[in-house]
């Protein structure tokens, strides 16, 4: 697989990197083993661009990256973050950013992982409590101790990125982005290309709504937590598969599956945007790593705007919108 700059530190990665979310939490049960298969498959297959973090399981996810790739560490560009605070049951206790919990998030994600560096560490949310620059200078220190190589954020605002940026320069910004969710285009994106930032776009399929596999509320498991989000429910869903069901001709008219339109549509928007789809299936993962060899006309692109202009989803991201775009 073709590999990117993300941003201009010097960090290089695979054109799609794998998101490891889904693999401890959130969207029902899941098969370390068949887990772990999977990621040796994504490396195999270039895609080395791995990204977990502290609060998912809590905790599970980044043991089961770090057992996948405990024999294979120099091939892969590895992400975690910190900041959702979560104990061993589960329970979300809020968000930090203050520098004591840095360091300790920190060391305790290089225990967890295996691991003796960082590729790529996020704040996973912002801590509207503790200044931003508290928060980069602690991230900042971890550089400087050869723990962490470069420092990212995670769905924070312009006015926060420009603030951290100036602490110490800022290598990526995550934050979900997809035919479903455009908002980074209202003005996201321009303060990352103007600061040199990457942009890593987390659920570049819509949490899965985008690959036309979803018809009914019924198709997720009891415990999947897409049945609590408002873009899954009731009336929001009807009018948002709807938007799916177009994308899904259109795919079928260029010989691709609507996750496949999606990832290449995002792709299209630049070599700066690297989309990070989740999967846990090898032939999933094979299918959105081919996306990458799709290549959308100006028509095509004009096509999906038409199906998909900003602000058509119906519903918000998440069922409490306060935490994010700090």
């Amino acid at each position: 697989m073709r590999r990117v700059a993300l941003g201009s530190q010097g960090l290089t990665v695979s054109r799609l990197g794998l998101g490891c979310m889904g693999m401890s939490d959130f969207y029902g049960s899941s098969d370390e083993a068949a887990s772990i298969k999977t990621i040796h498959s994504a490396i195999e297959m270039g895609m080395t661009f791995l990204d977990t973090a502290d609060a998912y399981g809590p905790f599970k996810n980044e043991r089961l990256v770090g057992k996948a790739i405990a024999d294979r560490r120099d091939q892969v560009t590895l992400a975690t973050k910190f900041g959702n605070v979560r104990d061993e049951t589960g329970a979300w206790l809020g968000i930090r950013g203050d520098a004591d919990y840095v360091r300790k998030s920190c060391d305790d994600s290089l225990a967890r992982l295996g691991v003796d560096h960082i590729d790529l560490y996020y704040q996973h949310r912002v801590d509207r409590h503790t200044p931003i620059e508290e928060t980069v200078g602690a991230m900042a220190d971890l550089v400087a101790q050869g723990k962490v190589r470069y420092l990212g954020l995670s769905e924070a605002s312009p006015a926060t990125i420009r603030r951290a940026h100036a602490v110490h320069p800022i290598t990526a910004l995550q934050t979900e982005y997809s035919l479903w969710t455009r908002d980074p285009e209202q003005e996201i994106l321009s303060v990352t290309r103007e600061l040199g930032i990457g942009f890593v776009a987390y659920s570049p399929l819509g949490r899965g709504f985008l690959s036309g596999k979803f018809h009914t509320i019924e198709d997720f498991a009891p415990d999947d937590t897409r049945r609590r989000h408002p873009r899954f429910a009731g009336e929001n869903f009807a009018k948002n598969l709807d938007l799916v069901e177009k994308v899904t001709e259109f795919a079928t008219k260029i010989g691709a599956t609507p996750a496949q339109v999606a990832l290449a549509w995002l792709c299209a928007q630049g070599d700066d945007v690297v989309p990070i789809p989740g999967t846990r299936s090898i032939e999933r993962l094979a299918e959105n790593i081919a996306a990458t060899e799709i290549s959308l006309s100006k028509s095509d692109l004009a096509a999906l705007d038409a199906v998909f202009p900003l602000g058509v989803t119906s519903g918000e991201r998440y069922p409490d919108m306060s935490t994010v775009n700090g």
